[in-house]
């Protein structure tokens, strides 16, 4: 089969058909964005009609340095040629080494992390339920806490310490999890340190030291929701102070896309464990890690595997990708992109519309599921992808790329800006 016939579509059957014969009724982005997309590089992606779209989704956070970044596939491309292994388990290679030496000289060493690194499955789902696993050995202890409005993932384990039930649907899930509400959700502020302080120093409050809390620093699906650095500093003493593990998710907000690589840092912050995916793999390639102390590193070899853990070209990728982490370049262009981000969000705010931001993430809060599809609706007509989050889905989430230019980076806000005073209209919903 030639690539000519792969990008027409001819691969097997006519047109667009064969999605909807073969493909399970699972899918979901290709349902609200139905182009057939050929091609794809930094911030554009080109259907096979000819239309072009600015993507501010960016594969749910897995292409921060947005598509076919030209670094990083010199990078891939080099590497094919070379004849590298593309498949190693949990062997030594040269583009495993290359990736882990980067990863601590450009991400842990400045940062004081003196965290292992374990390469887990290839999905972000799977280092949080390596996070379950080792901290209950760990600690000897069962129980974890999570938050409400938490997304870390669509496995059993990960499921479980979801607070959505949608995602979590009628799947018979473990207990030993207590969901608290998160800082400053949808549901208005609650004291849930001091409660869980409570639970656990209190000899007949049912409930003792967990095994391990676990927290995104920036809840992304749950609605755009950042933690403020003073919650996430008072919740990092209470737990430190009981020899509580903590694990911070940072699978979404990671990677920079708060304007530092981990969200935590607007905290000032050492979390106990760390997941991270996604954009970690720099090209969209699989790939997830969790980063433990050493010592709740207590696996013995073997002990939590996956034939796909450690992708070679993610490592490949990646290292291209860390490399931006110290272009001074790079790095101002990204603050700047954050200021424009913050007064994006400022302007909506003036439209009547709640609206969170943090670097490079907006999250516009619309009256109604039906008002978020119509203005996500309108953008797509006028050349514009980005998704929906929220507990009733009705918060859009602007993510475009880090390494987005302005120009671009101006015209998709001023398509979504347009699109929500269209939309969206006084007294046309009522909240």
């Amino acid at each position: 089969m030639t690539v000519a016939a792969v990008q027409s579509g001819q691969a097997g059957s006519a047109g667009s058909s064969v999605f909807d014969e073969v493909e399970s009724r699972v899918r979901l982005y290709c349902r609200k964005f139905p182009a057939v997309f050929t091609s794809a590089r930094g911030s554009t992606l080109v259907a096979e009609d000819g239309r072009e779209f600015l993507d501010f989704f960016c594969g749910a956070g897995a292409l921060n340095y947005g598509h076919n970044d030209p670094r990083m596939v010199a990078r891939l491309v080099e590497y094919l040629h070379s004849g590298g292994p593309l498949h190693g388990l949990d062997l030594h290679t040269t583009a495993k080494r290359h990736f882990l030496r980067r990863l601590r000289d450009v991400v842990l060493a400045p940062r004081g992390l003196d965290h292992r690194v374990q390469f887990c499955g290839p999905t972000g789902t799977d280092a949080v339920e390596a996070a379950l696993k080792v901290t209950r050995k760990a600690t000897g202890r069962r129980q974890v806490v999570a938050f409400t409005g938490a997304f870390h993932g669509m496995s059993h384990g990960s499921l479980s310490v979801t607070g959505s039930r949608a995602a979590r649907g009628g799947h018979h899930l473990g207990g030993d999890v207590l969901f608290l509400p998160y800082e400053d959700g949808p549901t208005g502020r609650f004291d849930s340190l001091a409660v869980l302080a409570h639970l656990i120093d209190d000899p007949s409050g049912g409930a003792g030291p967990p095994a391990a809390v676990l927290v995104e620093s920036l809840q992304m699906d749950g609605g755009v929701y950042p933690a403020s650095a003073g919650w996430l500093r008072a919740l990092r003493e209470l737990t430190a102070a009981r020899g509580v593990p903590l694990v911070c998710d940072e699978i979404q907000a990671g990677c920079g896309r708060t304007g530092r690589f981990f969200g935590f840092e607007h905290a000032g912050i050492v979390p106990d464990a760390i997941t991270l995916s996604k954009s970690l793999g720099g090209a969209g390639l699989p790939i997830s890690v969790l980063l433990l102390r050493p010592e709740l590193d207590v696996w013995e070899p073997g002990e939590h595997t996956g034939t796909f853990r450690g992708n070679q070209l993610a490592f490949v990728a990646g290292a291209a990708a860390l490399d931006l982490w110290e272009d001074p370049a790079f790095l101002a262009r990204l603050a700047l992109h954050g200021d424009r981000m913050a007064r994006f969000a400022a302007d909506v705010r003036a439209l009547g519309l709640p609206t969170r931001a943090r670097g490079m993430v907006v999250g516009v809060d619309t009256p109604t599921l039906e008002a978020a599809e119509r203005v996500q609706r309108d953008c797509y007509d006028r050349g514009l992808i980005l998704e929906t989050c929220g507990r009733r889905d009705s918060v859009l989430k602007v993510t475009p790329p880090l390494t987005i230019t302005r120009a671009d980076l101006d015209r998709g806000l001023g398509v979504l800006h347009a699109a929500i005073h269209r939309e969206i209209t006084p007294g046309r919903e009522q909240g």
